[in-house]
Formats: structure tokens, sequence, C-alpha cells
């Protein structure tokens, strides 16, 4: 007899400062799966298309990247996957923008519990 496992919400995240990777990495780990990381813009499209994650946590200010940019390109490729932006920038115009871009979270880096709940909340949504 099959059991049926329930599958982790499989989380990339795109930022260039690796004690944020391992922090968030470390914040995430019991009830997420993390496929991988990348610190650059570059290489963001190429990881979704390989790693295919359900969610990415996404830096507003990589390297070789425009953060809103991405996120549009992410969001137009990849439809089934959602991207929480998870910046140093606080104000509001950057949240709405993000959200513009087809983020479904804005999350400032000063909270990082809400962290957690935008992707819970994002991950009740995907069923």
């Amino acid at each position: 007899m099959e059991v049926d496992v329930p599958t982790r919400p499989r989380v990339l995240i795109a930022d260039d400062y690796p004690e944020v990777v391992k922090a968030v990495s470390r914040l995430l780990a019991l009830d997420y799966e993390i496929v991988g990381s990348v610190a650059d813009g570059g290489a963001l499209l190429e990881a979704v298309q390989r790693l295919r994650p359900d969610v990415i946590v996404l830096d507003l200010n990589l390297p070789n990247a425009n953060g809103l940019e991405a996120c549009r390109q992410t969001t137009r490729a990849n439809p089934e996957t959602k991207v929480i932006i998870f910046t140093a920038a606080n104000e509001p115009e950057v949240a709405q923008a993000s959200l513009a871009a087809g983020a479904s979270a804005f999350v400032s880096k000063t909270a990082v519990e809400d962290l957690l709940s935008a992707l819970k909340g994002i991950c009740i949504d995907r069923g």
C-alpha cells in the first residue's frame, strides 16, 4: 500500500549575500524544501526553469538584474511560480511597484517573521 506523503513547497532563494541565504534557509528548512539559491539576476530565469520552485524569495538588488524586471520576467514565463520580494527597502512605493510587477508578497528584511507569514499564505493559496 502506497502512502501519499505530502510534498513540502519548493523554495528558491535569490540573494547575493550568503549570510541572508543561510539565514533564510535555516528559517524555512522545517516546513519548506530549499531547492537552491542564486546570487545573480542573470542566473535566476535559468534556475527557475531547471529547479521548478513553487516560490522564489527574491531580493530586489541583485547583481546583473533589475529586481522588478526579474520579477516580471519570472512570473510571465512561470505563472505557477510565486514571488516574494524580500528586500531592505521598506518604502510603500517599492512595495506597490513590486506587487505591480507580479510579486505575490512584499517583505522587508527588517521583518523576517513576516516572510514566514507570506509563505504560509501563498502556499495555502496554491492548494
